[in-house]
């Protein structure tokens, strides 16, 4: 800055810092490296000087003042060592969010929103900021006007930058996060917050795009608070409570319809992931009956609902979980990149494993989308672009997060049965599975008798025709090939076979292959030597004789 607008800014004239401060946020909207103002000490010299003004009630450019720290507060060089908590404290009283004894007659909704915006960066740029938000009024102050906003005709931007503050503070400190959900009940008003929303558009259920924006806000704080929840936990009969009502909240979500697509899309990826935090046994929340007397894909003053959102399924609606269905396959058709598979996979994959664990018309609906009745297996699993080949080819993907996540779905379809996990994906692709779970060999896992005792399984006349001729290692039909060992005397097959174990030998030797048998636990165990597999011979001999 130059010595006549630092002169100007510094004058105390108001007039003269108002054409200072007007200049300033001009020349540096964009700016986010302040190096020229940090390595001459000017940054500390206006920093301070501007909340001095801000101190002084006749100050007449407050929106202003507020942009220039907004604007300051990008670069955090001096941030920590410069901020006190008088400082914050006084934008938080600004915001509107400060200590009720405090609050005189509020500002204006643009200084509360700009005070908002100068709090977020401060948050986010300074980790004394986050401390000191432990100890004052800035997460009761946001609760205590989230609780207010159905009396109170607050602005969209109030209500917006509440959120984002929220969801920053939330974020960044776990502490915070836990003030928040157990001592200040957040949990409760967030959700009664997106009741709010939802009511307030619910005429034509179809939302504007601020009304997305705010919703998906609120989502993202939510996801915040529940994201401690795993299914090792059971929840306590309060936060179960809580949890099946946000579930319904979510459900009733899917319902609503706007005209900006990417909005929505935004919607449904922020709605899996707070999902992806919810307890399993709250899952029975997103399918409802087709008799329900309140069914969310009624429009009011309708005759009924809309066709649109009617996916009648046994006597259900299982209309989010369609739309959950979708989602994975939109996200399949986006993850071409293997670096980008396991964020836009991996929310979703967990959702859909959770749902159909938590009720069988659940898993019976999504099998019947991704596992319907095999026909044409003429090409392996993997390939393709139906779901299911998506799904059998992340089963070898390397990155193991999302392997084990396909072939935990997939396996739950198959109702944790072995035999019919290898017709629909191959031995060879579930080959890990099975080993993870000691199901090698053919083993039974125990998961099964969970599930009712119905098949559901019924092949068609074109699986039938050729079920003689699929090979169960890669999980399609192959033509029949002539016998390599054919014509072969018993002294050449010994001698190859004794050539093929030396080979493997040689390969053990040099840390190229690890040869294992199958342990008692139905889990791979390496042998020391590959005569140990000689072992296995006869009981493998065994059950080839009583399998057939």
């Amino acid at each position: 800055m130059d010595a006549e607008s630092l002169s100007c800014l510094l004058s105390g004239d108001y007039g003269r810092v108002k054409e200072a401060l007007v200049k300033f946020n001009k020349q540096n909207s964009q700016v986010f490296n302040f190096m020229h103002f940090t390595s001459t000490g000017q940054w500390v010299v206006i920093w301070n000087k501007l909340f001095e003004y801000l101190a002084d009630p006749a100050m007449p450019h407050r929106v202003d003042c507020l942009m220039a720290i907004k604007v300051l507060a990008r670069d955090k060089t001096y941030l920590n060592e410069t901020v006190s908590g008088e400082q914050l404290d006084g934008l938080l009283q600004l915001a509107g969010i400060g200590t009720p004894e405090g609050c005189d007659a509020p500002a204006s909704e643009e200084v509360q929103v700009e005070a908002l915006k100068c709090l977020s960066n401060m948050i986010f740029q300074s980790t004394k900021c986050q401390e000191m938000c432990l100890t004052n009024a800035s997460t009761e102050g946001i609760i205590r006007r989230v609780k207010m906003y159905k009396e109170a005709p607050y602005g969209y931007d109030i209500k917006y930058f509440d959120m984002k503050l929220l969801f920053l503070l939330t974020a960044i400190n776990c502490d915070i996060r836990a003030k928040v959900r157990d001592q200040l009940h957040g949990l409760v008003y967030l959700v009664e917050t997106l009741d709010l929303f939802m009511s307030q558009a619910a005429i034509f259920k179809e939302f504007s795009d601020k009304d997305l924006d705010l919703i998906n806000e609120v989502l993202k704080v939510l996801f915040n608070l529940t994201v401690r929840s795993t299914d090792n936990l059971v929840p306590e009969e309060e936060e179960a409570t809580q949890f099946h009502r946000l579930v319904t909240v979510l459900h009733d979500l899917f319902f609503y319809r706007t005209l900006n697509r990417d909005k929505i899309v935004l919607l449904h990826s922020n709605i899996v992931n707070l999902l992806t935090s919810v307890p399993v046994s709250c899952y029975v929340e997103l399918v409802w009956s087709l008799h329900s007397k309140l069914d969310s894909a009624s429009t009011p003053g309708s005759d009924g609902p809309d066709p649109s959102t009617v996916v009648p399924f046994e006597a259900n609606n299982v209309y989010v979980l369609h739309v959950l269905v979708e989602f994975l396959r939109k996200n399949f058709q986006k993850a071409e990149k293997k670096s980008d598979q396991y964020e836009l996979l991996s929310p979703i994959l967990t959702v859909l494993i959770k749902a159909v664990r938590a009720d069988g018309v659940h898993r019976r609906y999504v099998r019947s989308i991704i596992l319907p009745p095999l026909r044409d297996v003429r090409d392996r699993p993997e390939v393709g672009k139906e779901l299911r080949n998506h799904l059998c080819s992340l089963l070898t993907s390397p990155c193991t997060q999302i392997a084990d996540l396909s072939a935990e779905l997939l396996f739950v379809l198959c109702k944790e049965n072995v035999g019919r996990m290898i017709k629909y994906t191959g031995y060879g692709n579930a080959a890990g599975l099975f080993a993870n779970r000691g199901l090698l060999g053919g083993r039974t896992g125990n998961g099964g008798e969970q599930y009712s005792s119905d098949s559901e399984d019924s092949d068609t006349e074109e699986y039938k025709q050729i079920q003689h001729a699929i090979n169960p290692v890669i999980g399609c039909y192959e033509p029949p090939k002539p016998n390599p060992l054919e014509g072969m005397s018993e002294e050449q097959k010994e001698y190859e076979a004794m050539e093929l174990v030396k080979l493997m030998d040689k390969l053990q030797r040099q840390g190229l292959i690890q040869p294992c048998k199958i342990g008692e636990d139905g889990k791979p165990h390496a042998v020391d030597h590959i005569m140990e597999l000689q072992e296995e011979i006869p009981e493998q001999q065994r059950d080839h004789k009583r399998k057939t």
